[in-house]
């Protein structure tokens, strides 16, 4: 019988990439490396068998959607951002079995969800960048990307959190769950962009921040699931802060008592604030 053994708020923003190459902005994000090398080694101390990772930037506009290639491999560059993301090879072992499993749970909670064994389905950044950093060492974790939907509401994605850690339990797989995504996430201008590589668009953005922080640690988080819908609307929320939601339905929503670790200090970047966050496992309950 499988179970959720690791699960964790992560960042994945493209000056992370930056940071590992030769040149100006070498070392800029060495905390949030060191951060996510440490997320790595619990989940292989762990024996985590598959990474399940909610990608903020494989974005849908209808139903949640699973990529279950049993062979991730490829080499990426960012239409977003090609000057700060290209040649990023990539090849890693995906899950096609737990996958089957997500989306029937999903679809048994009522909702929508199509599973894809598709040649030309690519990973994106927002599951590249961090397995890169966690991931690199063999024989590599097996990688399950779920697309966030950007019209979805706090409650759907937490009922597909749920519906993860159902399926887990039936499988024979040690998951992890990673939240891939910022936590305020207001870009600023075109003009000012440069600028804003290393500070936060909006000082309200960053207290909100700070304020979830402090709940996450303290354990506060049936009180931060009421603030979610209003947090995610007033704070730019990437991808419908998706990935957050989906990680507090992995833990057990609301009946959850818990806290996060924080791993490195919040940071922001090109406006958008940033942390890594591992979860307590003790107190997640199961649904």
């Amino acid at each position: 019988m499988g179970d959720i053994v690791l699960a964790s708020k992560i960042t994945h923003v493209p000056s992370i990439w930056l940071s590992l190459q030769e040149g100006r902005h070498h070392g800029i994000r060495r905390h949030a490396e060191e951060a996510l090398t440490e997320v790595g080694r619990r989940a292989r101390e762990r024996r985590v068998d598959t990474l399940v990772v909610a990608d903020t930037h494989w974005l849908n506009s209808s139903g949640f959607h699973l990529n279950a290639k049993a062979r991730h491999e490829g080499t990426y560059a960012s239409h977003e951002l090609p000057h700060f993301i290209q040649g990023l090879r990539y090849s890693y072992p995906g899950d096609p079995q737990l996958a089957a499993l997500i989306g029937e749970e999903i679809r048994s909670g009522g909702q929508k969800s199509l599973v894809h064994d598709i040649p030309e389905l690519g990973l994106e950044y927002g599951t590249l960048v961090p397995m890169h950093i966690m991931n690199s060492a063999e024989p590599r974790i097996r990688v399950l990307p779920i697309g966030c939907n950007m019209y979805s509401t706090a409650e759907e994605n937490i009922r597909v959190g749920e519906a993860v850690a159902r399926a887990a339990g039936r499988s024979d797989r040690r998951v992890g769950f990673l939240a891939s995504g910022s936590m305020s996430h207001q870009f600023p201008t075109n003009a000012l962009t440069e600028a804003y590589l290393d500070r936060i668009t909006s000082d309200f953005n960053a207290e909100m921040d700070h304020t979830v922080l402090t709940m996450w640690r303290e354990g506060r988080i049936a009180e931060f699931l009421e603030l979610l819908p209003d947090y995610n609307a007033r704070c730019s929320g990437e991808g419908a802060m998706a990935d957050t939601g989906m990680l507090f339905g992995v833990l057990g929503a609301a009946d959850y008592h818990g806290r996060g670790e924080q791993l490195c200090d919040y940071f922001p970047s090109t406006g958008t604030g940033q942390v890594v966050v591992d979860f307590s496992l003790e107190s997640a309950a199961r649904r």
